[in-house]
């Protein structure tokens, strides 16, 4: 458990959607069990990542040891994402396979976890016959104990969702790190109920964990040798949390500046904000402190009114424009990323360009971006017609996605002659004579290793030449 009294100046005064899934695992420690053993695959947002650490803490609790191989795993675990339809029909594949090393290792349990679990629950159990438990998002504590029923025969589903829960006093196990980089939850669940998302039904309403467990666990990454942390939240611009013994309140502003205290050179992030809430405040905090990284992932979703109030999303296309202006006027060199919805239901064209446009005006360094896939017990799923063909939303993603490459690439392309502080987080991955790091607008730099810097350490690199995606230096 962390320490719950760190302390700090002004203490007192209180960033994907679906992507392919990664194996997490750890090499055993030395004095480590050689007992039971779990494999684990995540997929989605770097929430389920971030889960899949607590998760591996409770069953190294347990005696369970991970393992990358599962072949030899006792319990194999996939934590599942619903927010694209794509990314459930990825996790039934994988279950397919699972189901194939279960009869060739007689005894190996197989669990869900995660969002598709708590939408899903008994199906899984019952219709599909894949899985021997179900266990959702606010319910992991409780996974010793369903392994342990398992392993009697007994099929177990926990996806009771929380008020309360936000796993403050577990310290993650971190799977698979680089050593550098570390993801911190800050908060749970979403309140916001935009007409698309299926996370205020997988998650649960909004909580907000202990900031003294955030900077605790910040100092202990710290300590450790990490040297940048990533603050996590369905929005983290809407954090709040009330000390209850001196009734002080603690905004994201202030915990941003809390982690930001902990040490100069603990590089910080966060994911993600909401344009309706990101605040002025937490701008002035970034530009106050070198070590809060100048990149903010602001989802835009769509870039014309009429189809944000069909979204929910809770503000038009001119406050969402205000909000960039906010951020070029108060951290001139910030990057900006987002994530667009191409096809929502009744979009029409010339909405269709306002999305374009936007990307254009907003200037974004990347984007997520999708079409759009009706998820069901979504509100849109409930009350709108999902009613753009199928290759209309393709040749719009498609026009999107071109456009996007081609403001990303003189995105870069302004970064030529800039020199830039970046964090070293390995080797690249085409060569081992390169290193890779990121700046503080979240671009990855590519430049030839010099002796005698490692993992970890920062340095100046000067770009040389840029892609849309990546930039190339030297070290000055």
């Amino acid at each position: 458990m962390y320490n719950q009294n760190p302390t700090l100046e002004g203490i007192n005064k209180t960033i994907d959607e679906s992507k392919q899934g990664e194996v997490f695992f750890q090499e055993k420690e030395a004095g480590a069990t050689d007992g039971k053993r779990f494999y684990i695959e995540s997929y989605g947002c770097q929430m389920n990542f971030s889960d899949s650490e607590i998760v591996a803490s409770i069953l190294g609790e347990a005696g369970f040891a991970p393992t990358r191989n599962m072949e030899e795993s006792d319990l194999i675990l996939i934590n599942t994402c619903s927010i694209r339809e794509k990314a459930e029909e990825t996790v039934r594949k994988r279950l397919r396979v699972f189901d194939k090393v279960k009869g060739n290792r007689p005894g190996t349990l197989v669990g869900v976890l995660g969002c598709m679990a708590e939408r899903l629950k008994e199906k899984f159990l019952d219709e599909e016959k894949l899985v021997d438990m179900v266990i959702g998002p606010d319910a992991y504590r409780d996974l010793p104990g369903l392994v342990a029923g398992a392993e009697e025969g007994e099929k177990g589903v926990n996806v009771f969702l929380s008020r309360e829960e936000t796993y403050a006093d577990i310290s993650p196990l971190r799977l698979d790190s680089n050593g550098v980089s570390a993801f911190i939850s800050i908060m749970r669940g979403c309140d916001n109920m935009c007409s698309f998302c299926v996370v205020p039904f997988t998650r649960g309403r909004e909580r907000s964990r202990d900031c003294f467990s955030v900077v605790a666990e910040a100092t202990d990454l710290y300590n450790k040798g990490y040297r940048e942390v990533t603050l996590l939240g369905q929005n983290v611009d809407s954090y709040k949390w009330e000390n209850p013994e001196t009734g002080n309140k603690v905004n994201f502003a202030n915990l941003l500046e809390m982690v930001a205290q902990v040490h100069p050179d603990l590089r910080v992030r966060f994911s993600t904000s909401h344009p309706k809430d990101i605040t002025d405040e937490v701008l002035h905090t970034m530009a106050k402190y070198e070590n809060i990284c100048n990149y903010i992932h602001l989802p835009v979703q769509s870039g014309n009114s009429r189809v944000l109030d069909l979204m929910n999303r809770t503000y038009t296309r001119e406050w969402y424009m205000e909000r960039v202006e906010a951020i070029y006027r108060i951290i001139p060199d910030c990057a900006i990323s987002s994530d667009i919805i191409a096809g929502f239901c009744t979009e029409t064209e010339e909405e269709h360009q306002d999305t374009l446009s936007i990307i254009e005006f907003s200037n974004y360094s990347m984007s997520y971006m999708f079409f759009y896939s009706e998820r069901p017990g979504t509100l849109a799923a409930r009350k709108l017609e999902d009613d753009v063909p199928q290759e209309v939303k393709k040749r719009r993603l498609q026009e999107i996605i071109r456009l996007q490459n081609q403001v990303s690439f003189k995105h870069n392309q302004k970064d030529i002659g800039k020199t830039f502080k970046v964090l070293i987080e390995g080797d690249s991955k085409r060569s081992d004579q390169d290193f890779k790091g990121r700046n503080s607008q979240n671009k990855m730099i590519v430049f030839p290793k010099k002796e005698g810097l490692k993992p970890g350490d920062y340095t100046m690199v000067k770009v040389l030449d840029a892609t849309s995606a990546t930039l190339k230096g030297e070290i000055v």
